[in-house]
């Protein structure tokens, strides 16, 4: 197990400023109690620049794409908010596509790449979001290929790579694979997943969903070098309604709606929508802001790069401080009566989500006696669509799953530490008494 020190934490100074810039960061928006939101799989507290910029540029009437001089500068919005999605996939060539979500996206895609590539077998994994199985399996149907599906590692809650590897081949059209797991917080190794994929076969086009992953830690194009890959901006601290899409110049080529007076590689349809780009910016903008904290580079990407490392830092030390608690509460692995599930020791490899459950305690009403004491957590459990197939690869039938975000302080981990503590010993007296 690494360990995680104190110096990995972002400063209390550094906090302060990391938290005014988030809205309702510990406030119920409804009745402005105090509430500490643990929920961020789910979606993501908001940077209020992204709010503010969004609304700002939404209200402009002028459509980006005439002559006069407020489409110009919507233009130019949009050319950077373009630019400034390229800096988080540190994708240099290729296309950005844009959807309303980021399913619709992974969909898509996986259409187009499954449609016009020759094979016999698509690849994905069981611990795949919903939109990437759906749709592997949708056109594996449609097309009369084969359905290959890995296995994940109930001990690592991720996927193993010889697991992926051994079902890819020369007539492998798609393989599918998502970043990291939003139930266990597992981490997959895509860069020696893509290298050993394409030695198997080197043309193979590839396909990462990194909605769960890309808010909290570095992506990479140029490491790994895949077709597709997504994420979605309201699980990144930013705006709903739009999912984010990075495409290889030969995925961009393939045929695809796309209007005939357009590049090829074009895959937006409609008039572009520069408030979203504008949201986007502001993300990259904050992430950089962290970075220049830590380094004298003046390169966006590596400002970003640095910020990111230093976002997945501090929340590997949070992760270790809800684990293993501090001088002033138990961590979840040793708090009687509560069990952590997946709970893999290499915490490098995980993203900040644990699933825990409590004993004598159904998932959904121990949701709600977190939300009696003002923490709002979610149940993953095998009756929802999004949960069944992962958790039943597991062995499991549920858990409550806990998101913190970098902006948490170690002093409400260690709040969400008591209330859990307590919701735990009113659940075992409970079940004496019957």
């Amino acid at each position: 197990m690494v360990n995680l020190t104190n110096e990995a934490l972002f400063s209390n100074e550094l906090m302060e400023e990391i938290r005014e810039k988030f809205a309702f960061i510990d406030m119920d928006p409804l009745t402005k109690k105090k509430r500490l939101f643990f929920d961020n799989a789910g979606g993501s507290l908001r940077l209020k620049n992204a709010i503010e910029k969004f609304s700002q540029f939404d209200m402009f009437p002028d459509h980006p794409q005439r002559e006069h001089e407020v489409a110009k500068y919507l233009a130019e919005v949009e050319r950077r908010g373009i630019e400034d999605t390229r800096i988080i996939f540190n994708g240099k060539k290729g296309s950005i596509a844009t959807y309303l979500t980021a399913s619709q996206a992974i969909f898509d895609i996986t259409g187009v790449i499954a449609e016009n590539i020759e094979g016999t077998n698509i690849v994905t994994t069981e611990l795949e979001h919903p939109s990437a199985f759906d749709s592997a399996k949708f056109y594996a149907n449609k097309l009369g290929k084969e359905l290959r599906v890995a296995k994940t590692n109930p001990v690592t809650g991720g996927v193993d790579v010889e697991e992926i590897i051994k079902h890819i081949d020369s007539d492998t059209s798609l393989l599918s694979v998502i970043y990291a797991s939003n139930i266990s917080g597992a981490i997959l190794d895509i860069e020696t997943i893509v290298r050993e994929a394409r030695k198997i076969k080197p043309d193979l086009y590839i396909i990462v969903d990194s909605v769960q992953h890309a808010p909290h830690g570095v992506i990479d194009i140029e490491k790994t070098p895949v077709d597709a890959m997504n994420f979605a901006p309201y699980k990144f601290f930013g705006i709903r309604g739009c999912g984010i899409a990075y495409l290889s110049e030969r995925a961009a080529k393939l045929p695809h709606h796309r209007l005939n007076g357009k590049d090829e590689g074009d895959w937006q349809l409609g008039s572009p929508a520069p408030a979203h780009f504008a949201a986007i910016s502001e993300i990259v903008n904050y992430v950089c802001w962290i970075g220049s904290k830590f380094t004298n580079q003046q390169d966006k990407r590596s400002l970003y790069v640095e910020g990111m490392t230093r976002i997945a830092l501090h929340e590997k030390s949070l992760l270790d401080i809800m684990l293993n608690g501090t001088d002033k509460v138990k961590g979840l692995r040793n708090i009687p009566g509560v069990t952590v599930h997946l709970d893999y020791e290499d915490l490098l490899k995980r993203d900040l989500i644990v699933a825990i459950s409590i004993d004598h305690l159904d998932y959904k009403e121990a949701v709600r006696q977190y939300e009696k004491e003002n923490v709002i957590v979610y149940e993953r459990v095998a009756s929802s669509i999004y949960s069944k197939r992962m958790l039943e690869s597991f062995g499991m039938t549920g858990s409550i799953r806990i998101s913190p975000l970098h902006c948490n302080s170690v002093e409400e981990i260690e709040e969400l530490l008591e209330v859990t503590q307590n919701i735990a010993e009113r659940s075992t007296t409970a079940s004496r008494s019957i």
